[in-house]
Parts: structure tokens; sequence; C-alpha cells
């Protein structure tokens, strides 16, 4: 059996990894898909008349300031998919390099990570990220720096869980028979333990990008950073700031709540995909 039919296989045999991949082809084909027959300036106001509800020419409406939501969900659909893997994978790439050295090696380093893990970790994020973002201005938050602000917070999750794991990896018979056979550190950590962390370390990407996705819209919502891109939290932050329903724009207010909603539960199944993956017991009893 090739690779390929081994991993269509194994997909068939976990429907929430399988349906978890499936949201997600379904969301990139439709902002790649969508960006080919949306006009580029519809994101923005003014390109189309305002307070429509929903017809042929508008399927999703327009909002109150003239933009297109079509091309409004095609946009901030890509832009907010794009903030959390870029927090997210910066986040788990700083907490892999900190994990696997703290645990591995030990000593005043591994103690330094984790009072340092553990002292941010009692610090509400959402609340320094709020701080941080206010404080440098919308001119200079854009999308990029938005990511890179919330992988400032990203990585203390990763590191904690990675720091757990190689601490009860390192002690097994595998890595001491590399020890013995004259392996080096980095050489055991790159062979032997984090092939072996693999499943981990996408689960601990998802739920990065996770509370990174959460993040960007919490933070767009609250009216921190550039307000002129079309990413769902800035969508989000219009509905509430312009009453849409009040003024019973319903539509307005359902493209991003509808588009989050299947993001958070594209994850939430990838995630469970990949801890069946990642826990031989859940594999086993499936």
């Amino acid at each position: 059996m090739s690779r390929t039919a081994a991993v269509l296989r194994y997909i068939r045999r976990n429907p929430n990894l399988g349906i978890g991949l499936g949201i997600l082809l379904f969301l990139i084909l439709f902002s790649i898909v969508g960006s080919l027959y949306t006009d580029p300036k519809g994101p923005y106001p003014l390109a189309a008349p305002a307070s429509q509800p929903p017809s042929l020419e508008y399927p999703f409406g327009t909002d109150g300031q003239g933009r297109d939501l079509m091309a409004v969900a095609v946009a901030g659909t890509w832009l907010t998919l794009r903030i959390g893997v870029t927090a997210g994978i910066i986040g788990v790439l700083i907490g892999t390099i900190l994990g696997f050295t703290s645990a591995f090696y030990g000593g005043w380093f591994d103690i330094m990570v984790r009072w340092v893990v553990d002292v941010l970790l009692t610090v509400p994020g959402l609340l320094v990220l709020v701080v941080i973002a206010s404080s440098i201005g919308d001119q200079v938050v854009d999308t990029n720096g938005m990511a890179l602000i919330i992988s400032l917070l990203a990585w203390m999750g990763p590191t904690r869980v990675i720091r757990s794991q190689v601490l009860s990896m390192r002690e097994r018979s595998y890595v001491m028979m590399a020890r013995l056979n004259g392996m080096s550190g980095p050489g055991i950590i790159f062979r032997e333990l984090i092939p072996n962390l693999l499943p981990y370390l996408g689960a601990s990407l998802v739920g990065s990008t996770t509370g990174a996705i959460f993040a960007s819209i919490g933070l767009a919502a609250l009216g921190l950073g550039s307000l002129r891109d079309p990413t769902l939290g800035v969508t989000t932050y219009w509905v509430m700031n312009q009453n849409a329903f009040v003024r019973g724009m319903w539509w307005w207010a359902a493209v991003p709540v509808s588009i989050i909603t299947l993001i958070f539960v594209m994850l939430f199944l990838i995630s469970a995909g990949l801890d069946e993956l990642a826990n031989p017991r859940v594999r086993k009893a499936a």
C-alpha cells in the first residue's frame, strides 16, 4: 500500500480529522476561487450601494458603508486564517525550541524557562495584547503586525506541553541507547524525540492557531489595529459599532458569525482528530 493510500485510509477511520480537513479545504478554495469572481475593491467602503439585503447581484448583501459582504467574506476568511496560522507557527516554533532544550538539558536554563512560563500564564493574555496593540497604534498594526503581536504570547502553552512530553521521553530506553551509542544531544532531539512528538506538535499548532484567531478577532472587535483591513474581527467591530441588529441588517452580522463558527468547528475537529492520532489508547479503542 502506498503512503497516500495509507493516509487516506486512516482519514476514513478518523472522521473528526477528515471532516476538519475537508472544512479547511473548503475555506481555502472559497478564498482562492472567490477572489477570482469578486471585485478587489469590494471589501472596502463605497464599493457598492449601502445597506442592501442579499440578492442575485450581492449574494451576501452589503453593509452600512457600502462594502460587498461576499467580497468581505472572501478576503476576511483568508486574512483571519493567515493571522492565526502565522502567529500559531511562530508560537509553536518558539515553544518547541524552548520546550526541547529546557527539558532535555535541564539545569538553570530549565528553571528559568519554567519560571517565566508559569508567571506569564497567570497574566491575562488578552489584556496584555490590548495594551500592546493600543500603545503601538493602528497606523503600524496591519495584519502582519497583528500576527506578530499575538505571537508574543502564543509560545507559552506549547512550551509547557512540549516540555512535559520531553521530560517523560528523555528517560525511555531508546533515548538511553542513543546516548550509550555516542549520539549527541541535538542528534537525539532531531532523530529520536521530534519524530515521536509530531502528532503533539501538530495538536499544539492547532491549539495555538485557535488562540491566535480568538485574540485577533477580540482585538479587532475592540477597535484595535487597522480598521480598514476586512478581517472577520473588523467586520464584527463594524456590526456592533453601527448597530446592525437595531437597523434590521441581520445579513451583515450573519456573514462573520457564520464563518467564525465554521472556522472554530474546523479547528475543534482537527484537534480531536490529532488527539486520536497522538493518543494510542484512544486510537486502539477506535
